[in-house]
C-alpha cells in the first residue's frame, strides 16, 4: 500500500498525477459496525469540487465547479487530500474538450474507488450551485446531556408512547475528528424517517457526542444509520451529513433504506 498523504507537508503538483490518488477500503469500518455481506442501506458520497481547472485545446484555462457521485457501494472510498492533489495535478493538462477531461477524471476515479463513478460539471456561476434549505425541525434548541465517550445507540430514546410518526429533523451541531490528523470536520445532519418516535433531545445529544469521535465522515454517516435503525426500528430513514468545505472541497454522505431514494443538493453552509 503506498503512504497516505493525509497529515504531511506535500508540495503542489504540476503535472497530471492519478498515482496521487489514494484508496480507503471501506469494509474494515463496516465490520467493526457489524456491517458484513449485503448492506442495509443504499445511498451515495457526494463531493463538490470548487477549484476544477485544466488547460482547454487552445491552452486557455477551464474552471468548473465538479460534482462527484461515489455510490456506496464502492470497495474503496476516496481520501479527501489525494482527491484535493489529484484534480490540482491537471491544472496544465491540456485536453480537446470538455467531454475528454471528464472521462479522463472519472476513470481515475472509478479505478480507485473500485466502481463507477460519475461527474457532473458546472460553470462556477451555475445558479444549480446555489445552496439547498432543509426542510424540517431544527434540533439546536433542544437540551443537550453532557456527552462523554464514544456515540452508542442506546443515547438515542424513543418517545414513551411507542407511536409511529414521520418526521424530518436536522442539527447543525455535528462536529466530528479526522481519524488521521485529530482535526475538526464540522457538518449539518438531516434525518428523515418513519418510525417509532425518536425523543428529539435524546438524539441531538447523541449528535453532539461525535465532537471528540474519530472516523472519516462516510463513516460517521454509516454509524448513525446503524444506531438509529437499532433503535427506531424505521419502515424507511434517510439520512444525509452535510460537512463543510475543506481544501476546495465537501462532501455530503447520503444513507437510505430506500434504493430510489437520491442525495440531497448542497447547503449554503458549504
Amino acid at each position: 500500500m503506498k503512504e497516505l498523504l493525509l497529515g504531511q507537508h506535500t508540495p503542489v503538483v504540476e503535472v497530471y498525477s492519478p498515482e496521487l490518488l489514494y484508496p480507503i477500503p471501506r469494509q474494515e469500518a463496516r465490520s467493526a459496525l457489524g456491517i458484513n455481506g449485503a448492506l442495509p442501506f443504499y445511498g451515495v458520497d457526494q463531493w463538490y469540487a470548487y477549484e476544477m481547472s485544466w488547460l482547454d485545446k487552445n491552452k486557455r484555462p477551464v474552471a468548473r465547479v465538479g460534482r462527484f457521485t461515489i455510490p456506496c457501494t464502492t470497495p474503496n472510498m476516496v481520501e479527501s487530500k489525494s482527491f484535493k492533489l489529484y484534480l490540482n495535478s491537471l491544472n496544465n493538462t491540456q485536453f480537446e474538450s470538455e467531454q475528454a477531461a471528464i472521462s479522463c477524471i472519472v476513470e481515475d476515479i472509478t479505478e480507485i474507488a473500485g466502481a463507477a463513478v460519475s461527474l457532473t460539471l458546472f460553470p462556477p456561476d451555475d445558479d444549480a450551485l446555489q445552496g439547498h434549505h432543509l426542510a424540517g425541525q431544527l434540533l439546536d434548541n433542544c437540551c443537550v446531556s453532557s456527552a462523554t465517550g464514544e456515540p452508542v445507540a442506546d443515547q438515542v430514546e424513543i418517545s414513551g408512547d411507542g407511536s409511529v410518526v414521520e418526521e424530518k429533523l436536522f442539527s447543525h451541531l455535528l462536529r466530528s475528528l479526522c481519524p488521521v490528523t485529530g482535526q475538526p470536520d464540522w457538518a449539518t445532519v438531516w434525518f428523515h424517517y418513519k418510525g417509532l418516535q425518536i425523543d428529539q433531545d435524546s438524539l441531538l445529544s447523541y449528535i453532539v457526542a461525535y465532537r471528540t469521535h474519530q472516523e472519516f465522515h462516510e463513516q460517521c454517516v454509516e454509524r448513525m444509520f446503524r444506531d438509529i435503525c437499532m433503535r427506531c426500528k424505521p419502515e424507511f430513514l434517510h439520512i444525509q451529513a452535510f460537512y463543510t468545505r475543506r481544501g476546495g472541497m465537501d462532501i455530503s454522505p447520503f444513507r437510505s433504506t430506500l434504493a430510489d431514494a437520491s442525495a440531497l443538493p448542497r447547503l449554503n453552509r458549504q
